[in-house]
């Protein structure tokens, strides 16, 4: 049974800083892309990043640029999505994908793109 567990979510204020976790279990196969989602009341679900778990290489949404950050931990199977001078409209529920596929160009910023899911975190700015 695969699960991606996310944690670190919480509340702050405005120019705060948090850092999510992603723990992937129960999964054999080697994901090549994963990324950080997040989706707030009444909108569509929005790529923030993704990293290439081979290569290590990033893309960012231009809304977080600059003040998030995604890394991983390719031992543990975790990857971390560190967030910087948050602003009220980050205020969202952050969820972590995956795919054994190249989710290459825009295609990373599609939740489609994905087939593995966590079940999200809140992470609320004021």
């Amino acid at each position: 049974h695969v699960q991606l567990v996310e944690s670190g979510g919480g509340s702050v204020q405005a120019g705060g800083s948090l850092r999510l976790s992603c723990a992937v279990s129960g999964y054999t196969g080697g994901y090549v892309s994963m990324g950080w989602f997040r989706q707030a009341p009444g909108k569509e679900r929005e790529g923030v990043a993704v990293i290439y778990t081979e290569s290590g290489r990033t893309h960012y949404s231009d809304s977080v640029k600059g003040r998030f950050t995604i890394s991983q931990d390719t031992a543990k199977r975790t990857i971390f999505l560190r967030m910087n001078n948050l602003k009220p409209e980050d205020t969202a529920i952050y969820y972590c994908a995956a795919t054994a596929g190249f989710a290459c160009g825009t295609w990373w910023k599609n939740p489609r793109a994905y087939n593995h899911w966590g079940q999200g975190t809140q992470v609320t700015v004021s």
